[in-house]
């Protein structure tokens, strides 16, 4: 017998659990070189996952092993309908037409109402320590809420919303870790006439017409130059894609276009002062690499020719139409304005451009990159990408499958460098410079700018690989799995690192590579250990690494190279984010045995010498070293100004200070006097000089 306490204690749990399911949230998936975090309510809407306007480009990263490589401003997907009688209002519409994004708040209680959001893994993220704390991204950019071991895909997103007219929609994500597969995600989309159209279950049993199934995609690339990046050299416009340059092609089947896709890049700005193709680090304390080296884009898969045809159709989508980012119709739908529905629905169902976006830019320039794409047309914000799915008739109980690529390409982080070098330094000469295909460019610009442009040769790679994947079922090779665990020590002399062996049961498992990194965890690491079958080893003592700066290290496994069917014979390897650290592991030294030991590094301290002292690991960083094993560090001015006290318990015979006062406040130039004490009541002083 249930009892009433039981009874209640579970419908609240049920009620509890429902509701969470139904606010808005996210996930990220991060196993690749492509990351991009994704929303339960069915699509990305702009500064969607934090609501922050300086997250106006975010997701979409691109090589996501550094930092700011988000080219992803905001995304919407729309379904529309005719003649559709609606019960919530009692009343029948002649468009009727649900959406989320491009821009918010998305009514997620009556119009997109989300019903699932899994993330499945097949083999869970490793845990990874260092000095005791957990020091990975994965533990927030890799939540996965199930491990399936027998899925193809690294990761597997499935989401399901029902929507306020009638369609259920089934959005699987799937991504992979494999090098030659890891930047780009395939979107298998399901829409039902479930007849479900509220919050409640309720349903209706009609058949629903001309139905069209749109998305916008509003790229921005990249953030790293932008004013929500690092050094803020491009015009602020260009964080929301006012000069982003839109391209579709394969429109007509018998034009020989490789895809029915559509991609971007970052165009033009005519406030960039300088031309700003591949977004050059230029100006004061630029160095000219690339940092907006992206093509992105999608590519139609698979669309089904009807609910009851499922091949697929070569003249789908059938609208592939630019819209201004800004337009009023990329504002805030209404699902109960006649207006407003019938706007949208006309924009679905538009069908192809004389022009693209791209191409009408291209023929004003004359060149292949456009002429200046934010003074085109009447839109402040720029232009995004559209495409257009139907019409479709839907009776009850009946699908439509719709298969979707999105992805990243361009040139590597090293080619941006030489590249962007190439173009800024004068001390370079143009004779020196020879286009991608061979020949002399005719001037710098052109030379890097057709470097640029090989990110669609990229691109299309890109497409075609994913295409194959999608063909064979996701049966691609597999690298092997990373260690489970991933420990990083540090010590007086040495940082040692240790794993786990559960990759060493993986057929073809050939061995590791560990590699590290000074000062930050975006950066280029080095390989510093590797080790084969037979001669296998699960632990490493980094004896190289010098006190006082930060290293960060990851580990991968690798295989024989026997199942690559790309590059036969080059070994697959585990993806690098599985094992990278975010917490900085150091150097430490045991205590000193005297008092009289105790060093002040660096003395003096001078704001002009950082690349003599810590560099980038602590610009600001003053080492007190061979302290002793415990003790307290009080730190004064020269007129006996105590300004800051650290207690030393660490037993170790270092302690680092960050030149911050008790007060929040960087120390001014001038004399210190560091006052060590230890439990015993010893005590000595050191004094130091500040240069600012």
């Amino acid at each position: 017998m249930i009892t009433r306490r039981f009874y209640f204690r579970s419908l609240v749990g049920i009620l509890l659990a429902s509701s969470l399911l139904a606010q808005p949230t996210s996930k990220w998936i991060a196993v690749g070189q492509l990351h991009n975090w994704f929303s339960n309510l069915g699509c990305e809407i702009e500064v969607g996952r934090t609501g922050q306007i300086p997250d106006q480009q975010d997701g979409l990263r691109w090589p996501a092993q550094f930092s700011y490589q988000d080219c992803q401003a905001a995304k919407s997907m729309w379904i529309g309908t005719i003649n559709y009688y609606d019960p919530l209002v009692d009343k029948t519409f002649d468009y009727k037409v649900v959406h989320v994004g491009p821009r918010g708040p998305v009514d997620h209680q009556k119009e997109m109402m989300p019903q699932k959001f899994t993330l499945y893994g097949r083999h869970a993220a490793p845990t990874v320590v260092v000095d005791g704390d957990i020091a990975t991204n994965m533990q927030f950019m890799d939540s996965v809420d199930s491990v399936d071991t027998e899925q193809n895909a690294d990761r597997k997103l499935v989401n399901i919303v029902n929507t306020a007219i009638g369609v259920t929609v089934k959005r699987t994500i799937s991504a992979f870790s494999n090098q030659y597969h890891d930047n780009y995600h395939i979107y298998e989309f399901e829409f039902e006439n479930t007849g479900v159209y509220d919050r409640q279950g309720s349903t209706q049993s009609v058949t629903l017409e001309d139905v069209y199934f749109h998305w916008q995609y509003r790229y921005a690339a990249s953030r790293e130059g932008g004013p929500y990046g690092s050094n803020y050299w491009l015009p602020q416009n260009t964080a929301w894609g006012a000069n982003t340059v839109n391209q579709v092609i394969g429109e007509d089947p018998d034009d020989g276009d490789p895809f029915r896709a559509g991609y971007s890049w970052h165009g033009l700005h005519s406030g960039a002062g300088f031309d700003n193709v591949g977004a050059p680090y230029f100006g004061e304390g630029g160095d000219g690499h690339l940092s907006a080296q992206q093509f992105m884009g999608f590519a139609t898969l698979h669309a089904d020719v009807s609910s009851s045809d499922p091949s697929d159709d070569p003249l789908q989508p059938s609208t592939t139409w630019w819209v201004g980012s800004d337009w009023p119709i990329t504002q805030n739908n209404d699902q109960f304005n006649a207006s407003k529905m019938l706007e949208r629905y006309q924009h679905m169902s538009v069908g192809h451009p004389e022009l693209s976006h791209a191409d009408q830019l291209i023929a004003e320039s004359g060149t292949p990159w456009g002429g200046l794409a934010d003074q085109w047309g009447d839109d402040p914000g720029g232009y995004s990408q559209g495409q257009g799915f139907g019409p479709y008739q839907l009776a009850p109980g009946d699908r439509v499958h719709i298969t979707i690529v999105e992805g990243a390409a361009g040139l590597s982080r090293d080619k941006c460098y030489e590249i962007g070098e190439n173009w800024f330094s004068p001390d370079i000469a143009l004779g020196d410079l020879t286009l991608p295909g061979g020949g002399a460019p005719a001037s710098k610009d052109e030379y890097k700018n057709y470097w640029v442009f090989t990110g669609y040769d990229s691109l299309m790679q890109t497409f075609t690989r994913a295409q194959s994947n999608y063909l064979s079922g996701y049966d691609i090779p597999k690298p092997p799995p990373p260690p489970d665990q991933f420990n990083v020590t540090s010590g007086g002399d040495r940082i040692t690192l240790s794993w786990t062996n559960n990759a060493e049961a993986w057929s073809g498992f050939r061995g590791y590579k560990l590699y590290r990194a000074m000062h930050k965890p975006d950066t280029t690491f080095e390989e510093i250990f590797s080790c084969e079958v037979p001669n296998i080893v699960n632990s490493f003592d980094d004896v190289t690494a010098i006190r006082g700066f930060d290293y960060y290290y990851y580990i991968v496994t690798y295989d024989d190279g026997n199942t690559n069917d790309i590059e036969p014979g080059a070994p697959l390897y585990s993806s690098l984010f599985y094992t990278r650290t975010n917490k900085p592991a150091s150097l430490k030294r045991p205590p000193g045995t005297s008092l009289d030991d105790i060093r002040v590094v660096p003395n003096p301290y001078n704001i002009r010498a950082l690349e003599l002292q810590y560099g980038s690991s602590g610009a600001d960083r003053i080492m007190f070293l061979d302290i002793p094993p415990v003790c307290t560090i009080r730190i004064f001015t020269e007129r006996g100004d105590l300004i800051e006290t650290i207690e030393h318990t660490d037993g170790s015979g270092d302690e680092a200070w960050n030149s911050i006062t008790k007060h929040r406040q960087v120390v001014v130039s001038g004399i210190y006097l560091a006052h060590f004490e230890t439990p015993e009541g010893e005590s000595t002083y050191r004094k130091f000089i500040v240069i600012r």
